[in-house]
């Protein structure tokens, strides 16, 4: 499929050997496509965010093969897969990774630069990236002075910042009141909406509806999915 951002194809993931072997992900098969939001869900430890830092190439699968836009992951080198990494993807994670010295404005761009853009290219992204996310004012802030929400709506913005078309989002409305949560999932659901590909870790079923489609793990495997149109039924009945 031409729209397809994200394959996992055969994807597993063992730790150890032997006996005293886990398997946290066991012969995964996902495709994730253009204008597609995938919630994954599952009790703790069923493998989730180990999904997700896989799919971001953070880790290295024991088998299988992680595709993202057509490039075999297995198959670029360390500085390749970076480079990948700061174009290609975006992570949002529920303790927010800013860095405390750096201006939000700063935090955003620095991805960018790290690229090779020119200062003032980055600055100009950056601040539209912000302004998407409506903190445009707050861009000469640091951490320290936002709160807990507009630090998330930053790291928001460094996600989306330079059009990455893969964003990757683990919990990240964990640490957020009810509100401020509904409105970061709002955001990504619109930068989905304008043309990225999107997987969202979380627990909440409420969080789970802005998705497309929905897949359960259990013990590292996918025992369910379901579209948008069946997945009040899937969460209301025994998947935990």
């Amino acid at each position: 499929m031409t729209d397809t951002v994200l394959r996992l194809i055969g994807v597993t993931q063992q730790y150890g050997t032997g006996a005293t072997a886990v398997s946290a992900l066991s012969g995964v098969d996902l495709e994730v496509c253009r204008g597609e939001l995938v919630a994954v869900m599952g009790p703790s430890g069923s493998g989730k965010s180990t999904l997700l830092a896989i799919s971001g190439g953070l880790a290295i699968p024991t088998t299988g093969e992680v595709v993202v836009e057509g490039a075999y992951l297995s198959e670029q080198s360390p500085k390749q897969l970076a480079g990948l990494r700061r174009r290609s993807l975006g992570f949002v994670f529920q303790d927010f990774n800013l860095i405390p010295t750096l201006t939000a404005l700063e935090n955003v761009t620095l991805p960018l630069e790290l690229d090779g853009f020119r200062a003032r290219v980055a600055r100009r992204a950056g601040r539209d990236a912000l302004a998407s996310v409506g903190l445009e004012a707050k861009a000469d802030s640091y951490p320290d002075d936002l709160s807990g929400g507009q630090q998330q709506r930053v790291a928001i913005a460094r996600a989306v910042v330079g059009g990455r078309r893969l964003i990757l989002a683990d919990e990240p409305t964990g640490a957020l009141d009810s509100v401020t949560g509904e409105l970061v999932l709002k955001m990504l659901r619109a930068r989905v909406d304008a043309g990225a590909a999107g997987i969202l870790v979380t627990h909440e079923a409420r969080h789970a509806a802005f998705a497309d489609r929905i897949v359960f793990l259990r013990d590292g495997r996918i025992i369910d999915e379901s579209r948008r149109a069946g997945a009040e039924s899937l969460l209301a009945g025994d998947v935990r």
